[in-house]
């Protein structure tokens, strides 16, 4: 999955240089100024139903949005829903003979916040971007405890397994987290206010609230708890489409003459 995403993202920059060399014509019918456009971006993660396809284990959906206000800075927004099913398995152990110690699903929705903030300078006429953001996260979810095994270092009883757990499923409900996302991503126009995206990600974790019982192992929008850090990763990629609400008049820059440089 790393080696699609990071084929996205190559593509992604060769049409922004495509589409840079043909915006040249678009600077040079304009000499003085430009109205750049500012209005809302709407969208959806691609990254969800495409991992839904190859795991029936999970589903999930996420929207996505930004708002320009200023020629760098934009607000931006994503709230989605998850389901997955997990199983958690001793490390040493084959996937032939591996002993399953639970099985679990997590389900819930998520909301993320923030800033995006382009790096990019684009020709006149082009909205493509290279961006730093930030969010501040949050998500209310639920965990079932589908089975489990009763882990024991002594083996006189059970040599060949762990003793089962309960036979019925507990749900947990009531659970929530809080964390800080940073990204990188980039945006290109593939044509009219059609973009594409992708990002990766890097979340600190700030609150967790668990179940007495059971540890919270997956969070919806957060992805996989880790034990030893409250650090952890994902991406996402887009397709979105852009709604002109008005232009603002920016000036041109002159070009430099042999005698001024």
């Amino acid at each position: 999955m790393l080696r699609f995403f990071t084929s996205c993202l190559l593509l992604l920059c060769f049409f922004i240089a495509r589409a840079q060399n043909d915006s040249l014509d678009i600077g040079a019918r304009d000499s003085t100024s430009f109205g750049q456009r500012y209005g809302l971006r709407v969208g959806v993660d691609l990254s969800k139903p495409i991992r839904a396809l190859f795991d029936s284990d999970y589903s999930g959906l996420e929207f996505v949005a930004d708002y320009r206000i200023t020629k760098k800075l934009y607000v931006a927004a994503e709230f989605g829903n998850e389901k997955k099913t997990s199983i958690e398995s001793l490390e040493n152990i084959d996937d032939i003979d591996r002993v399953v110690l639970y099985n679990y699903t997590t389900s819930g929705s998520y909301v993320k916040l923030g800033v995006d903030f382009n790096t990019y300078e684009n020709w006149y006429g082009m909205t493509n971007a290279i961006i730093f953001g930030a969010r501040f996260a949050g998500s209310s979810f639920s965990q079932t405890l589908n089975n489990y095994t009763i882990y024991d270092s002594n083996r006189y009883w059970n040599p060949n397994n762990f003793a089962p757990g309960s036979g019925s499923s507990e749900e947990f409900s009531d659970l929530t987290a809080t964390w800080l996302e940073f990204l990188l991503g980039i945006k290109v126009e593939l044509f009219a206010n059609f973009y594409l995206s992708g990002s990766v990600r890097l979340s600190y974790l700030f609150t967790n609230k668990e179940a007495d019982f059971f540890p919270n192992l997956w969070i919806p929008g957060f992805n996989k708890v880790n034990d030893n850090s409250k650090f952890g990763v994902g991406y996402n990629y887009t397709i979105s489409y852009f709604i002109p609400l008005y232009r603002k008049k920016a000036n041109k820059k002159k070009k430099e003459s042999p005698s001024e440089e």
